[in-house]
């Protein structure tokens, strides 16, 4: 492997430590104050924004009763009667009235991209309306001696400074977006011990007193300092103005807090990420452990061993990066190293990423032709000249026309359109042709939103919901770079801000499509078809029941498969499962033959001579009238 961007064993231990509180929080006298001036212009900007390009205004409004351009209009009276952290908090506030995680705002702060963490792992285990709360991971050497019983993973936290764990996670989710009470409860579980500090203060304690109860039962208490930690950005983050982060739909702090957990929970892969980001193809064996390559900050692979029967389990860890062909090439890698008769795809806490790269995955698990979720832009005067602008036209053109009927229509939204073109969702086509369970939870976000609903709509397998839905993000997120690019030349353009001042828009809102047609994601999220609860050996021992359900659940699945080889001119297809193949050579039907009768230990074989020059072989096979494998075949 390339050592090339390694960092240094030194600098992860550093980076894993973390500072102190006193080392990490500057002075007050070091911190950028705003002038008069400068908060005219923030909110003379965060205004306009908010009533023309915001996306879900008209939602908002409609759920919540709220009106936040009438807030910020409000502010502006009453902004020289606060300092200047009461004005930050201000519009804070009036933007965390959305509940929409992808809508903030971020002060000029010391602390962008800094997690407050505590050294351990707290997760809820049981029905989401009672839940419990388990250690399932902690950082020894930063836990410190505890008096009475041991604080190891497995024990119970009950109290949290004194209140009732279960009081203080819920008075959390007060502070944090989301637009169904479980999504809020999870967000908040996630960031009470991983504190994203992007749009929020530091805590104001140095240490939480933690009251525990172990298995057997008996009490302790334990004090754990905050450490400020800073993960850094992904490997293949995209760059702020490039197309890929125009096409972006992501949690930020939630990208945050995962990247901050890996760099806890897994420093030598943190370690290492940059070097095989460079470094090249997936190697080692899935039976073995996790495998991954390139992108192991965002996918990675194994055989588990549920019941006496081998599964595989992809696990998509986030779509935060910028190219999406390799990544996708490397999940076709990796899912050719796993059982090819039941998967489970993990989305759990993922949060989101490159729209591209999770909707152009979901062709690799079905014969079909894939349709993407579509996206409308807010329509505005500001909406219409954005995409009209010299250069936007190019990823912006397909909502042009419809943005200037609106103008005699009235219509609210422009037309629905796929931010991921059709043609981009379907140039590889099926390459896993096992049943395939998805797991999901209220931390599946953004992106992986998009993905759950691709997989939902375009009817691939059966989706495992750990809670009442994914984490209800339905919208494309354009950040300060991205508003600043696209309204360039609009006659509104961004102006400079204050240093260090940020925020993110929702710009386009998702909406499904086949059965769900047309339904919103935002505040809604994605139904599983199946709902399930974590239990205690689900936490401690590899998710272990959670599995062997979704096992059972792949087992009800009938299955079939195909495989071909083309050595020219010979074409040779192994099935199971499958009664006729169909042959395309370039588009063209060619030939349908029927399959032998498979048995036990003799899959069905079809022969076939193909003796002309062709570009690209597609092999339909079919069970009775359903379609249920295609593979494509490039020419020689």
């Amino acid at each position: 492997m390339s050592q090339r961007g390694m960092r240094t064993h030194d600098q992860a231990e550093a980076a894993r430590r973390g500072l102190t509180r006193d080392r990490a929080v500057l002075a007050p006298e070091e911190r950028t104050t705003l002038s008069a001036a400068d908060r005219t212009r923030l909110l003379d900007v965060l205004t306009g924004l908010v009533d023309a390009l915001y996306v879900h205004l008209p939602l908002k409004r409609a759920m919540y009763g709220i009106d936040p351009v009438q807030q910020l209009r409000r502010l502006h009276q009453r902004t020289e009667r606060l300092d200047d952290e009461g004005f930050h908090r201000a519009v804070d506030q009036v933007l965390l009235g959305l509940r929409d995680a992808h809508t903030g705002y971020a002060a000029p702060p010391t602390f962008r991209g800094t997690v407050a963490r505590l050294p351990l792992l707290v997760e809820a285990m049981g029905p989401v309306d009672t839940p419990r709360f388990l250690v399932s991971k902690t950082v020894p050497d930063l836990v410190g001696p505890v008096e009475g019983p041991p604080f190891e993973p497995g024990v119970e936290v009950t109290m949290w400074n004194g209140v009732p764990m279960a009081v203080a996670v819920r008075r959390h989710a007060e502070r944090e977006p989301g637009g169904r009470p479980d999504s809020g409860l999870a967000r908040a579980l996630d960031t009470l011990t991983f504190r994203p500090l992007r749009l929020g203060p530091p805590p104001d304690e140095q240490w939480v007193v933690l009251g525990f109860t172990t298995e057997d039962g008996q009490d302790g208490e334990v004090r754990l300092e905050w450490r400020f930690v800073d993960p850094g950005r992904p490997p293949d983050e995209a760059p702020p103005t490039t197309a890929a982060a125009l096409a972006t739909a992501v949690h930020p702090e939630r990208a945050v807090v995962r990247r901050a957990k890996k760099l806890t929970f897994n420093d030598s892969l943190w370690r290492t990420e940059r070097a095989d980001l460079r470094a090249g193809s997936v190697t080692g064996d899935p039976g073995d452990g996790w495998i991954t390559g390139r992108f192991q900050d965002n996918v990675s692979a194994r055989t588990v061993t549920v019941d006496g029967r081998e599964i595989g389990l992809l696990r998509l860890w986030s779509f935060d990066l910028a190219d999406d062909t390799g990544f996708v090439h490397e999940v076709v890698d990796l899912l050719g190293r796993l059982p090819q008769d039941g998967l489970v795809v993990d989305l759990r806490g993922n949060p989101g990423g490159l729209i591209w790269a999770a909707e152009r995955l979901l062709q690799l698990f079905t014969p079909n032709h894939v349709e993407p979720t579509r996206f409308s832009l807010l329509a505005t005067d500001l909406t219409r000249q954005v995409a009209a602008a010299r250069q936007n036209r190019g990823l912006l053109g397909p909502w042009q026309r419809s943005l200037s009927d609106a103008i005699g229509t009235g219509e609210l939204y422009s037309q629905a359109v796929p931010i991921t073109p059709a043609g981009r969702c379907n140039d590889i086509g099926q390459v896993y042709g096992g049943p395939v369970v998805t797991a999901v939870d209220a931390t599946t976000y953004s992106a992986a939103d998009l993905f759950a609903a691709g997989m939902a709509d375009n009817d691939i397998g059966t989706i495992v919901a750990v809670g009442d839905a994914t984490g209800a993000g339905g919208a494309n997120v354009w950040n300060t770079d991205v508003l600043r690019s696209v309204l360039a030349g609009t006659g509104h353009e961004l102006p400079p801000l204050p240093e260090g001042v940020g925020f993110t828009l929702s710009a386009r809102r998702a909406t499904r499509i086949g059965p769900s047609d047309g339904a919103p994601i935002e505040d809604v999220g994605v139904t599983g078809h199946r709902r399930r609860d974590m239990t205690r050996r689900d936490l401690l021992d590899g998710n272990a029941d959670f599995l062997a359900y979704c096992a059972r659940l792949l087992d009800a699945e009938p299955r079939t498969s195909m495989a071909v080889t083309w050595q020219a001119p010979s074409l040779r297809v192994e099935t199971t499962g499958l009664e006729r193949v169909d042959v395309h050579a370039d588009g063209r039907p060619i030939t349908s033959l029927d399959v032998p009768t498979a048995t036990a230990d003799d899959p069905g074989v079809v022969v076939l001579d193909i003796d002309r020059a062709v570009d690209e072989l597609r092999v339909d096979g079919w069970r009775g009238a359903t379609l249920a494998q295609v593979r494509r075949v490039a020419g020689r």
